[in-house]
C-alpha cells in the first residue's frame, strides 16, 4: 500500500494523494456490490448558515443521508455516521430493517455512530474538526486503505476533515465550488452551448445589481420580470422576483439609462422575495458577502421545473443518475418543495444530452462525484409552430441535493438499474419503478409527534415500504416532526397513479391520527405536493 507522508507541509499535495486513492479504489468499490470498505457519512449541511436558518429544521437535514445506511446490505459494508445530536434509536432501526437478507444484528454491528451533542448553527463539519479526541476516536475505528469519506456538500471544512481522517473525499474539490454558483454555472452554460436565461455577471453591492437589471432591460424591453439571486443561495430561498411591469414609464427611448437604474433601484425594496420574512435590509446586506446575480424571469402558461442529475466519477467519467420534475412553491414558484421521478417523457432525453455536456465540462476542469442541473421548461411553438418544450438552464449544483437521497433510496432499496435509452429506472425484475417525493410534507396539527408516534401509525396503517414488492413509502426528517410538524418522504411505486396514490394515503392517514390536535378543518401553515403528475 502507498503511503503519504503527512509531516509534509502541503496540504494540497496530501489531498491530491488521498484522491488518486479514489481512481485506484473504484472499480471494487463500484463492483459486484460487496465492497469491503469503511464509508464515513458527513451529512453535514455547510452552506451559508444565516441563509440555511430559512429553512425550518434545517439542523435536522443530516438526516437525509440517512439513506447511506441501506449500504449495510452489503455484507462487508462498514458505515461511520456523524450527526451534531445523537439520532433516536428507533430512527436507526427503522433503516436498518429495510435491507433484505441481512440479519438486522449483523447490519447494527458494520454501523458505527458518533455524535458531537452541539446542536448550535455551525456546520456539522467545524463542530468534528473543533473536536480532535472524537477525530481519534474516528480514525480508531477505520482501515486506512480500505476507507472513503462522503458529504452533503464540500467546502474547506471536509477537506480539512478529510486531511485529518487521512482518507479520501468521494467530492469536489472545494477550489472548484465556483462552478456550482449561480455566476458560475452560466458561464458553464456559455461554454457548453446549453441555452439558458439572458442575464448579468455576478455583482458584489445593490449599486452594480441595479447597473446590471438596467442592462438587461435595455436588452429585453419588452421583459415582464426579473430574477435576482444571491449568487451562493440555495433551493430557492435566496430568490427574489422584480416585476418591471409595476416600474412606469420605462418605455424605449423616453428615459435615460441612470434614471432607469434608478428606478430600478427604488424598486428593489419592493421586490417579491421567497423566504418567509425576507427584506431588502437583509438581502442586500448579504450580497457584498454571497455576490449577486440578476436573470430575465421565463414565461410561460404551461412551465415545469426538470431537473437532470449526473456524477463524474474518479476516472473521469461522466455518468447521467436520473431526471426529475420538480415541484416548486413560494409566491412565485421559486422553492424546491419535493420532486416526480422520472422527468416528463417528451424531454427527459434531451435533459440528458444537455446534463453530459455540462457533466463533461465538469470533469475537465476536474469536479468529482455530483451534479445536478436544473431547467426552466416552456410550452411554447418551435420555428415551423409546432408545439415543443423549450429547455432553459437555471444553475448547476456541484452536490448533492434535495433529489439525490430519494434516488438513492431507490437505487439502494431495489438495486435495479438506470437506462439511458428510456430514461427509466428498472428493478432487477424488469419493473419500472416511478416515485414522489418531499422534504415539506408539514402541518401544524403534525407538531408534537414523536418519532415513536409515527413508528405507531406507520405499523398500525402499513405505510411502510414492502420489500417483497418494492412499493411504498420510506419516511426521514423524523426529527423535524415533533417541533415543526414537518415530514420527508419517499413514494415508491410502479406506475405515476399508484406513487400519487400512496403519497395520498400517507397525508390522509397523518391527518386522520392528529384531528384531534388540529385548529380547525383548514392547516394554513401546511405544505402538500400538486397531485399533477406531468405527462
Amino acid at each position: 500500500m502507498q503511503v503519504v507522508d503527512f509531516s509534509v507541509d502541503s496540504h494540497g499535495e496530501k489531498f491530491r494523494f488521498l484522491q488518486d486513492q479514489l481512481r485506484d479504489r473504484w472499480q471494487s468499490i463500484e463492483g459486484a456490490n460487496l465492497g469491503d470498505y469503511d464509508i464515513v457519512v458527513i451529512p453535514s449541511v455547510s452552506l451559508d448558515q444565516h441563509e440555511l436558518q430559512k429553512i425550518e429544521g434545517f439542523l435536522n437535514y443530516e438526516e437525509r443521508l440517512l439513506f447511506s445506511l441501506i449500504r449495510l446490505r452489503n455484507p462487508r459494508t462498514r458505515v461511520i455516521f456523524v450527526t451534531s445530536q445523537p439520532l433516536p434509536p428507533i430512527v436507526i432501526d427503522y433503516y436498518l430493517q429495510l435491507l433484505p437478507g441481512i440479519p438486522f444484528s449483523h447490519a447494527r454491528d458494520r454501523l458505527m455512530l458518533f455524535s458531537v451533542y452541539d446542536s448550535s448553527p455551525k456546520p456539522l463539519t467545524q463542530k468534528i474538526l473543533e473536536r480532535p479526541r472524537l477525530i481519534q476516536r474516528i480514525r480508531q475505528g477505520l482501515r486506512p486503505d480500505k476507507s472513503f469519506m462522503i458529504c452533503y456538500n464540500s467546502t474547506q471544512l471536509e477537506k480539512d476533515l478529510s486531511l485529518q481522517l487521512r482518507v479520501p473525499l468521494l467530492a469536489a474539490d472545494p477550489d472548484l465550488l465556483y462552478w456550482g454558483s449561480k455566476s458560475g454555472s452560466r458561464q458553464i452554460f456559455a461554454e457548453c452551448g446549453v441555452p439558458h436565461p439572458d442575464g448579468s455577471e455576478m455583482v458584489e453591492n445593490a449599486e452594480d445589481l441595479a447597473e446590471a437589471a438596467a442592462e438587461l432591460w435595455e436588452r429585453q424591453p419588452n421583459l415582464k420580470r426579473m430574477v435576482v439571486k444571491l449568487n451562493e443561495g440555495f433551493s430557492g430561498e435566496g430568490n427574489a422576483i422584480l416585476d418591471l411591469r409595476e416600474i412606469p414609464n420605462m418605455t424605449p427611448g423616453n428615459v435615460s439609462h441612470q434614471a432607469r437604474v434608478k428606478a430600478i433601484s427604488d424598486r428593489f425594496n419592493s421586490m417579491s422575495f421567497q423566504a418567509k420574512n425576507e427584506t431588502w435590509s437583509n438581502f442586500s446586506s448579504r450580497i457584498p458577502e454571497l455576490g449577486a446575480i440578476v436573470e430575465a424571469f421565463i414565461e410561460g402558461e404551461r412551465k415545469h421545473s426538470p431537473s437532470v442529475q449526473g456524477r463524474i466519477t474518479p476516472s473521469g467519467e461522466v455518468e447521467i443518475l436520473s431526471t426529475h420534475d420538480q415541484i416548486l412553491g413560494g409566491s412565485e414558484g421559486q422553492i424546491y418543495l419535493g420532486c416526480y421521478f422520472p422527468a416528463q417523457e417528451s424531454y427527459r432525453l434531451r435533459l440528458q444530452e444537455l446534463g453530459v455536456k455540462v457533466g463533461r465540462n465538469l470533469a475537465e476542469k476536474g469536479a468529482l462525484e455530483r451534479f445536478g442541473v436544473d431547467f426552466i421548461a416552456v410550452h411554447q411553438p418551435d420555428a415551423k409552430g409546432k408545439p415543443e418544450w423549450n429547455l432553459q438552464a437555471i444553475e448547476i449544483n456541484l452536490r448533492k441535493g434535495g433529489t439525490t437521497h430519494p434516488f438513492m433510496t431507490l437505487k439502494f432499496l431495489t438495486t435495479g438499474r438506470y437506462d439511458m435509452a428510456t430514461g427509466l429506472f428498472y428493478s432487477q425484475q424488469g419493473c419500472p419503478k416511478y416515485y414522489m417525493a418531499t422534504d415539506n410534507l408539514q402541518k401544524e396539527r403534525y407538531r408534537g409527534l414523536l418519532p415513536n408516534d409515527l413508528m405507531d401509525i406507520i405499523a398500525d396503517h402499513r405505510l411502510h415500504f414492502d420489500t417483497s414488492t418494492e412499493t411504498g413509502t420510506v419516511f426521514h426528517l423524523m426529527g423535524c416532526l415533533s417541533e415543526f410538524g414537518k415530514l420527508g418522504l419517499t413514494c415508491i411505486a410502479n406506475s405515476p397513479q399508484q406513487a400519487k396514490d400512496i403519497y395520498n394515503q400517507v397525508v390522509n392517514v397523518l391527518d386522520d391520527e392528529t384531528k384531534e390536535t388540529a385548529i380547525d378543518s383548514h392547516d394554513s401553515s401546511s405544505h402538500c405536493l400538486p397531485m399533477t403528475w406531468h405527462e
